[in-house]
């Protein structure tokens, strides 16, 4: 059932807060280029919260698909669920390259040909001029995410069938409380943040916007219409502590920066596309 209260959802308000402070501590970086690119470059801070709500978001689509292949059986919602799951995994490992810089593993020859920044990864393969991400995947990205996060749920407001019609997929339209900042936000850091790598931003907007609201549909029923997993006082409680979670993986996310080669992939030149 929809939460007419959503606006003030913890969970919600959490994701903005976070996205916000990113956006706040480059800016105040802005005149520290080392800071700066300590936060964008790769395994930087961004890049490893973005890993962390991936993976997590990745478990929380997976634990629902089980739940409702338990409770309805195989259908199309569970097969859509499955699928985003796996997808969602995949952008989890594609952030950190399977997790090669951190084991030190080298690239097979074919990725040092045809990746444009020589890693064992899909997104940055050459495309034409560009690489795959930027070629192709970033549009698909920005068109899907302006559908989902802007589009649907305006119409989804004066047309209620829009969102059953959504849900009865698997899928959930996100409360314009939490897409409005989460917009704003990726528009104002490609506005006011000068570098060459300030997409690292929106793409960690979108994990953790994403990462609060699958939370908030699925398991507490935040402008959702189906019965979520928790209701009531125990909806609450998970809220709370899913609030704690997300603030904890920030501070996890800076921490993996200091130890997983952030200032040595600064130094080296990796990742300054």
């Amino acid at each position: 059932m929809v939460d007419n209260k959503w606006y003030k959802h913890p969970v919600i308000v959490s994701a903005t807060i976070i996205n916000t402070f990113c956006l706040l501590l480059a800016l105040i970086w802005a005149n520290n280029p080392h800071e700066l690119a300590r936060l964008l470059v790769e395994d930087g801070i961004v890049e490893w919260m973005q890993f962390l709500a991936f993976s997590l978001t990745s478990g929380l689509l997976g634990y629902v698909a089980i739940d409702r292949y338990k409770t309805e059986g195989f259908n199309l919602g569970v097969l859509v669920l499955a699928g985003l799951t796996g997808l969602v995994a995949l952008a989890a490992l594609e952030e950190i390259s399977w997790f090669q810089r951190i084991l030190q593993i080298q690239s097979p020859e074919w990725f040092l040909q045809n990746n444009r920044q020589a890693e064992t990864n899909l997104h940055n393969l050459g495309f034409g001029e560009e690489s795959l991400h930027k070629a192709v995947l970033l549009k698909i990205i920005v068109i899907t995410g302006l559908i989902h996060n802007l589009f649907l749920p305006l119409l989804a407001r004066k047309r209620p069938a829009i969102r059953d019609f959504v849900e009865r997929f698997g899928l959930y339209l996100p409360p314009l409380a939490a897409s409005v900042p989460y917009l704003i936000l990726v528009i104002l850091s490609h506005l006011l943040v000068d570098h060459p790598r300030k997409g690292e931003l929106g793409e960690t907007f979108g994990a953790v916007h994403y990462m609060a609201t699958v939370f908030g549909a699925y398991f507490v029923g935040v402008a959702y219409n189906k019965k979520p997993l928790f209701e009531g006082i125990n909806a609450r409680r998970v809220s709370v502590l899913f609030t704690l979670l997300m603030f904890y993986l920030l501070m996890t996310g800076w921490m993996l920066s200091a130890g997983a080669g952030a200032d040595a992939a600064l130094l080296s030149g990796i990742g300054k596309d």
